[in-house]
């Protein structure tokens, strides 16, 4: 499943989200579970902006700001009715649009080679997001947000069951609430796509993540 990806430096300074899946050069970075990312979701008004939030999702009521290693994957299938997600799903949905993403594959039984996907035409992909505001008086504010998966398509079962679950352009309204739709529509998009993608292995490590501080995580 899905642990890695890279986007735009850049792309949290773009307002609006369709210039931001057109771009196609500039300077990447990568992003791993406790990292920031930049997520398109709706204001108060109802009009897109790109806010960073940490991937791994923190329960409201968690005590621990650190719990969202548990929460980095939100699966399709259950999203609406596991109380960890049902909420986010109701009413807080976003998109994360992705240059690359990473799968694992298995070499020998206790060897694994992450697999670089990109698609071939160039264009960023759209992932469905649900995310979470954990609040506390003393700490202060987290944004954090769960990818959301699906069964793997056929390039992917060969390593894994499941693979991030992307938008095509025409559901983004739907999916970040721009458009009326019952909780079955909002779910139904949710599925496997194929896609035109080139897989390729891993040549360079990235730099490992950074700890946490507390000025990066609130």
């Amino acid at each position: 499943m899905c642990g890695k990806f890279t986007h735009l430096r850049g792309w949290q300074h773009v307002v609006a989200y369709a210039d931001l899946v057109a771009a196609t050069g500039g300077e990447v970075e990568t992003v791993m579970p406790m990292r920031l990312a930049h997520v398109v979701t709706l204001d108060e008004a109802g009009r897109r902006k790109v806010v960073p939030m940490r991937w791994g999702m923190v329960a409201r009521n968690a005590k621990d700001p650190f719990s969202g290693t548990k929460h980095i994957h939100a699966r399709a299938e259950t999203i609406d009715t596991l109380p960890t997600f049902r909420e986010a799903f109701a009413e807080r949905r976003g998109l994360v649009a992705l240059s690359t993403f990473n799968e694992a594959k298995e070499i020998t039984p206790t060897k694994r080679e992450q697999q670089v996907i990109t698609p071939r035409d160039g264009k960023p992909l759209a992932v469905a997001v649900v995310w979470e505001r954990w609040t506390r008086r003393v700490e202060g504010e987290l944004l954090t947000f769960a990818m959301v998966t699906v069964p793997a398509n056929r390039l992917i079962a060969g390593m894994t069951d499941r693979m991030p679950a992307f938008l095509a352009p025409e559901d983004w309204s739907k999916w970040l609430g721009e458009r009326p739709a019952s909780p079955e529509e909002i779910k139904a998009l949710l599925k496997t796509v194929e896609g035109d993608w080139d897989m390729r292995p891993q040549t360079k490590t990235p730099p490992p993540a950074k700890p946490n501080a507390q000025s990066e995580l609130f």
